[in-house]
């Protein structure tokens, strides 16, 4: 990640900055119901399941866990802070937080849907293997991917 960016994990006074984020990305998560999102934010920051990167203090990367469910929930970064390592840095700080041989997974847009490029890219770089074809939230097609540590 590049220089003057710092990683945490959220606090409860990340709420708001978090959220604004949510809404600028919004259009990248189908189904989406912003009400609902912000209790389950609410919840993963009392779990300490939340971790997010600032610029300036501005929250411009964010990442949402289950450790119960070993699932990558949600990530965004800003459009405009986009190529620079966040989304990296936080898919590798999260698997810090999941205990070795864990099978660890994510959904994304399917092959061919231009909004999952730069997202199956990623995982794949990560080392997350493609799996099953789902329908996600709003019945929305996704593919499953996989990590094993």
């Amino acid at each position: 990640m590049e220089s003057g960016y710092v990683y945490g994990i959220a606090r409860h006074n990340d709420a708001e900055g978090w959220m604004e984020l949510v809404d600028i990305v919004k259009e990248n998560f189908p189904g989406l119901i912003i009400e609902e999102y912000k209790e389950v934010l609410l919840r993963n920051i009392v779990k300490q399941s939340a971790l997010c990167v600032k610029y300036d203090n501005e929250i411009v990367g964010v990442l949402l866990y289950s450790a119960e469910q070993k699932t990558l929930s949600c990530m965004a970064v800003h459009p405009a802070h986009r190529k620079k390592g966040i989304a990296s840095a936080l898919v590798m700080k999260m698997i810090e937080n999941f205990p070795r041989h864990s099978k660890i997974w994510v959904t994304t847009f399917r092959e061919g849907d231009p909004k999952g490029s730069a997202a199956r890219a990623l995982y794949k770089k990560i080392g997350f293997i493609e799996d099953e074809l789902i329908l996600g939230f709003d019945d929305y097609p996704v593919q499953k991917f996989v990590l094993y540590t």
